[in-house]
């Protein structure tokens, strides 16, 4: 388990896609994004990729998209990945609060993300963080593999 002080918070580089491969894989398996999407969304413009680091090693990820609809800009959170043997050790929050902290600084107010409906682990992170539930997404990851949409309002 991981303290949090040995924890490092940096932007993903296109280096780092077999290790965010790897861990995307071990946390999603038959609904995770291809080594392509992946890749696709590092280079992105309007992407925010970020990995946490331990002792020289990534053990989690986050990847958000900055969109613009009309005159409104928001955040979407595509993605938060935790290694198994790093989970519970506060990876995911520190990964969503810098991504937070960067749509803020980038001019977000909002962000949404989706959650499988049955992850209750990732649920609970994000109601701990502030994001409320808005809807369920039916067949969101696949047939019968259904979604939630939250959201929160970002302050500073």
């Amino acid at each position: 388990m991981l303290f949090k002080m040995s924890l490092k918070i940096e932007h993903a580089k296109f280096n780092d896609l077999d290790a965010l491969h790897r861990i995307e894989r071990e946390c999603f398996t038959s609904e995770a994004f291809t080594k392509e999407h992946i890749a696709y969304l590092l280079e992105s413009p309007n992407a925010v990729s970020l990995v946490a680091e331990a002792n020289h090693e990534i053990v989690g990820f986050i990847v958000g998209m900055i969109e613009n609809y009309g005159r409104t800009t928001v955040g979407h959170v595509y993605t938060i990945d935790v290694a198994f043997k790093h989970r519970r050790a506060g990876v995911g929050l520190r990964l969503l609060d810098e991504l937070e902290h960067i749509f803020l600084e980038r001019g977000v107010k909002t962000s949404y993300l989706e959650v499988r409906i049955d992850n209750k682990a990732a649920r609970e992170l994000y109601r701990k963080k502030g994001y409320t539930e808005l809807e369920p997404l039916e067949n969101f990851y696949a047939k019968g593999r259904h979604g939630l949409r939250m959201k929160k309002e970002l302050k500073k």
